[in-house]
């Protein structure tokens, strides 16, 4: 029997690691409550292991390093002290590279023109002890070269999202002689360099988005021109990007309601059925984070472009209980858009059981998607409620991943109108169908989606029972206090200082369509959450109560825009089954 203690306590795999001979793989497994991380490696003799507590782990060529408690560790111990959390590395045969701010503790009262701290770029020799500065800029990534006699980095000009996020640029250093040689600005939200030589020629890739709202593409730079060109198909969303020994890199690309891998500038080299969401290769074999519909994720590997064998196996507890049938999902919108998504089934129930209460879960992002893996976690949870015995409704409508730019850019100004028209022809057809009593729908969603929550039941009064986690009511409040301030204002088409109104964001926010809801609605907010911040969901509970409509708001202390806490997760979970058992 599916519990919630099971949901929040089983292992779950990220970060792989391959290790230099491609012999070992090295990965970070913790619980979905986020508990204290550890390092386990697998290496063909045997049964998977754990090597020691700690997260993000990288090979050099002769050790296995991790982070622990904000240090860089090898399985014999610390390797230096330093006084601010490390945030990132890179291990090399005479050197380690890493990313951490001053050690001067921060001030305890903090001035804007003041408090920046930039994560400044150092090396640290084991010979000597020595720690030197490479570069005084906020440094958000760094990518050492195969032969490590360069890095790739991305700097931002201040550590704040707006403006620094907003203009990254791409630099190389050259480790023998010093020299820095500036590469221009990239497109916004640059991540993930990595390096990959074409004849005598340099190049440094990177993933990018290619506005401010839409999807992501491979920009490839060759170091003697600086030209930022993009590599990645208008039909792709790459994921993930891997530096390989030789040729160019691998990328992880969402594809529809699956995974995909490509070489950069030649296309396909796999398909894997399901959801993969990080990768790690050598240019011949490769390992990644595999979920299925009815597997849970697990390491996987195999050789590039052929068949994969699953190395790790995290969740025996799991092998016991009957999961809910995962039907794939494809349809028109009312424009004639192809669509997809899913349909989840109360275990042991098949269509002709139906029709079944239905809850509807939109999408957070908008930039995600519901791919067609094992669809449970804390939040949002396919497979819980249907253990409730509720059919599960998991719509991929524009604006989301795997479908391309162009589909994932057109809610831009526009969130709410067509992408929730998307979403309704989807729970139109299953009740046409039998599958869902149109007596009983729920909807639920977190972050965008708990917006997309917020605007249903403001449009629509077909809904019985709705559950807001972390969403957003008002646009123009997000742009001028949540972290993704800029971001956010192009969703909502609109900061609220452009001049007189009224303004875009208005006619897209739900507290303007408060007066016509009627339905409950339970909302959960983080105490702490700087993406969207809790004034969001007081905002939307101060209408609600003013207009008489059924609801709750649950803080949660201590709490950021992902509940990290076993109890608070558990708490959710409960009180949304109760929510819903009550209601539907």
């Amino acid at each position: 029997m599916l519990t919630a203690e099971l949901i929040v306590d089983h292992h779950v795999p990220s970060e792989p690691a391959l290790s230099p001979d491609g012999l070992r793989i090295a990965y970070q497994v913790e619980t979905v409550a986020k508990g204290a991380p550890e390092i386990w490696l697998a290496d063909g003799g045997g049964k998977p292991r754990k090597v020691a507590a700690g997260s993000s782990p990288k090979w050099s060529s002769d050790s296995l390093y991790f982070l622990r408690d904000g240090r860089i560790h090898t399985v014999d111990g610390q390797l230096f002290a330093w006084g601010s959390e490390i945030t990132g590395f890179v291990p090399m045969r005479d050197r380690i590279v890493f990313l951490a701010e001053d050690e001067t503790p921060a001030a305890d009262i903090w001035v804007w023109s003041e408090g920046l701290r930039p994560a400044r770029l150092r090396s640290f020799d084991p010979k000597t002890g020595e720690i030197t500065t490479l570069i005084e800029d906020h440094v958000v990534d760094v990518a050492g070269r195969q032969d490590e006699k360069a890095l790739a980095v991305l700097t931002w000009l201040t550590p704040e999202l707006d403006p620094g996020g907003l203009e990254p640029r791409l630099s190389v250093l050259d480790l023998e002689t010093g020299e820095r040689r500036e590469l221009g600005k990239t497109s916004f939200e640059a991540e993930s360099p990595v390096w990959w030589r074409d004849g005598d020629s340099w190049h440094v890739a990177y993933l990018a988005t290619l506005e401010r709202v839409g999807g992501r593409a491979v920009f490839d730079v060759p170091v003697e021109t600086g030209e930022h060109r993009n590599l990645a198909p208008e039909s792709a969303c790459p994921i993930r990007l891997a530096q390989v020994d030789s040729g160019a890199p691998l990328m992880l690309v969402a594809d529809g309601l699956d995974t995909a891998l490509h070489r950069l500038g030649s296309g396909e080299v796999a398909f894997w059925r399901g959801q993969a969401d990080a990768i790690a290769s050598n240019g011949e074999i490769v390992a990644i984070v595999l979920s299925t519909a009815s597997h849970p994720k697990n390491i996987h590997s195999g050789p590039v472009g052929g068949a994969l064998t699953r190395v790790s196996d995290l969740v025996p507890e799991f092998a016991g209980i009957t999961w809910g049938s995962q039907e794939r999902l494809s349809y028109q919108a009312f424009d004639g858009l192809t669509l997809d998504g899913l349909l989840v089934l109360p275990p042991g129930k098949t269509r002709e059981d139906g029709p079944f209460s239905l809850i509807t879960i939109p999408h957070g992002g908008p930039y995600d998607r519901h791919a067609d893996g094992f669809r449970l976690a804390w939040f949002p949870s396919a497979q819980w409620p249907a253990s409730a015995g509720h059919a599960v409704f998991l719509p991929n409508p524009r604006g989301g991943q795997g479908h391309g730019h162009e589909f994932a850019a057109s809610v831009a100004g526009r969130v709410g109108l067509e992408e929730w028209r998307d979403i309704e022809t989807g729970i139109d057809l299953l009740v046409a169908e039998g599958v869902a009593d149109p007596d009983r729908l729920g909807i639920m969603g977190g972050s965008h989606g708990g917006f997309m929550t917020a605007w249903a039941v403001g449009q629509t009064s077909r809904f019985k029972a709705a559950l807001m986690v972390a969403g957003i009511c008002d646009w123009g409040m997000l742009a001028g206090t949540g972290e993704f301030g800029p971001y956010d204002a192009v969703l909502g088409g609109s900061t609220g200082w452009e001049g007189e109104g009224p303004h875009r964001h208005d006619r897209l926010s739900p507290i303007s369509y408060a007066s016509k809801i009627e339905t409950p609605v339970l909302i959960a907010h983080g105490a702490d959450d700087t993406n969207v911040p809790l004034s969001q969901a007081e905002y939307f509970h101060r209408a609600l109560r003013h207009f008489g409509v059924e609801h709750d708001l649950v803080v949660y202390p201590g709490e950021g825009h992902s509940f990290r806490k076993r109890e608070n997760q558990l708490d959710l979970l409960r009180r949304m089954n109760e929510w819903f058992a009550r209601l539907l």
